[in-house]
């Protein structure tokens, strides 16, 4: 038998972001429920069909049509406009859970939104530097999203 420890830095994986959006709060929300859901595409511009129901309870999954699919969350809390928090499995198909919260404020400016992703599970290392990329790419089309919609 080959001995692995494991650690908790091993197995989780927290990241923070703060998004300044020069939109107002009500649509700086709407574009992110948006950028979540129908919205959300590869950053080649490709669909990835996903979609979110809006209330306590309500699932955040990819739809590729014909029942099939991928199960990312549901929503564990909303408090429209100033919160969205999710937890689940998101793209992960082993054993993982996540909880990921978007806050919401109202700024000189426009809207600040504090973003914050924790996960435990088997987490290898590819998993945890993608993970920062491509969050990212996610809140900067939310904020592009929002302040074109100005």
């Amino acid at each position: 038998m080959i001995a692995t420890e494991q650690t908790l830095e091993n197995l989780t994986f927290t990241l923070n972001q703060e998004i300044h959006v020069k939109a107002p709060l009500d649509v700086t929300f709407a574009a992110l429920l948006e950028q979540l859901g129908p919205g959300n595409e590869t950053d080649d511009g490709k669909s990835l069909a996903m979609k979110i129901e809006p209330w306590p309870g309500g699932r955040w999954y990819r739809d590729l049509g014909d029942g099939n699919g991928h199960f990312w969350a549901n929503v564990q809390a909303i408090k429209r406009p100033t919160l969205l928090e999710f937890a689940g499995p998101l793209f992960a198909s082993f054993p993982m859970v996540n909880n990921v919260q978007y806050r919401l404020k109202e700024v000189d400016g426009g809207t600040l939104i504090v973003f914050r992703h924790t996960a435990l599970g088997l987490l290898t290392e590819d998993h945890k530097a993608g993970m920062p990329k491509g969050w990212a790419s996610m809140n900067d089309r939310v904020r592009r999203h929002a302040e074109a919609g100005r």
